[in-house]
């Protein structure tokens, strides 16, 4: 039997035709660097269940990022790692205009003011109870109540200069009502990253221990707000509702678990989609690759080539410094 005159093997033969016929590729624009910061000055703490990653003082992330913005690090996301003196029932301090992430905000605008600064919007760093919003004697979250404190922290982060606000607390309305407050204030070109389809996940666990709400937190739960993992179609309704409401763009976390609605999300709707390669996937990752059962840099750019084969525009991923450093060396 004689072979087909079309041979898909000619145009993987070396790697110079397999980038040419490449479908997608990984830029240092498709990056954001999640970054957990610490109040004070030259602090730095490992944390154990994230191997390879650092809370750190804004001083010494603004070290960090002089080599990185250079090579074309575009973006950093900041989570804020808040005292227990300053965590509350009502998450006041997360409006604090004199706050962690307040500062921060300030303090990389002034050193780097082409760099996107996004800010989370969410309670539970704030709260000492670990809820993403505020609840009431029985323990239920208080979903118009909590909007109100995620409209004062959104504009308190807009005040001091962050280019997108990312609200991930998953409350039913609160993007119009951010979005509005931002009109109101006529802060137009403020953008909003709406997490939209956030699943209630195990995938959390180290990010909880990095930003010390897992202990507030306890054996509670965030399911009656955060997303059914067995739920695909609903996902679409929680990003239409965003978009009508005034999201910019849409996050879709976990990420390579949720590929499938990354990829459903780009089909149905025309802004760009982002994904969070959680703190769950890089510690499973990372492990591996300690142990020497993966190579790191390939395993670390194939599972990122995923997310833009499925569809996305940025990705969240603490890989995003090793990867930038990787990219500038091709």
């Amino acid at each position: 039997m004689q072979f087909p005159h079309t041979r898909k093997r000619r145009l993987r033969k070396n790697q110079s035709i397999r980038n040419l016929a490449a479908e997608h590729t990984l830029t240092a624009n498709d990056l954001i660097w999640p970054v957990f910061i610490l109040d004070g000055f030259n602090g730095s703490e490992q944390i154990a269940s994230m191997p390879g990653v650092s809370r750190m003082s804004v001083d010494l992330l603004i070290d960090k990022l002089e080599g990185l913005v250079t090579k074309g690090l575009n973006a950093v996301a900041l989570f804020p790692v808040v005292d227990k003196a300053f965590k509350s029932d009502d998450a006041s301090e997360a409006w604090n205009p004199e706050g962690l992430v307040q500062k921060a905000v300030k303090s990389l605008k002034s050193k780097f003011p082409e760099l996107l600064v996004i800010t989370d919007v969410a309670l539970d760093p704030y709260t000492s109870h670990g809820q993403d919003g505020i609840i009431n004697d029985q323990g239920e979250i208080l979903n118009d109540v909590t909007i109100r404190a995620l409209v004062m922290q959104a504009q308190s982060h807009a005040d001091a200069g962050a280019d997108i606000v990312a609200p991930s607390d998953m409350m039913d309305g609160r993007i119009g009502e951010i979005r509005e407050a931002f009109e109101n204030k006529k802060r137009h070109n403020t953008a909003i990253l709406a997490y939209s389809a956030k699943y209630a996940s195990v995938f959390y666990g180290p990010f909880r221990d990095a930003v010390g709400s897992a202990a507030n937190l306890g054996k509670s739960s965030k399911e009656t707000y955060q997303m059914n993992p067995a739920n695909a179609r609903e996902a679409i309704d929680e990003i239409n509702m965003d978009i009508e409401e005034g999201a910019d763009m849409i996050m879709i976390k976990p990420g390579m678990p949720y590929l499938d609605i990354i990829k459903t999300a780009k089909e149905y709707f025309n802004v760009p989609i982002c994904a969070y390669q959680v703190s769950g996937e890089y510690a499973m990752l990372q492990s591996a690759i300690n142990n020497g059962f993966l190579d790191e840099k390939g395993a670390i750019m194939e599972s990122l080539l995923c997310f833009k084969r499925a569809g996305c525009d940025a990705i969240l991923t603490y890989y995003a410094d090793r990867v930038i450093n990787w990219l500038s060396d091709t």
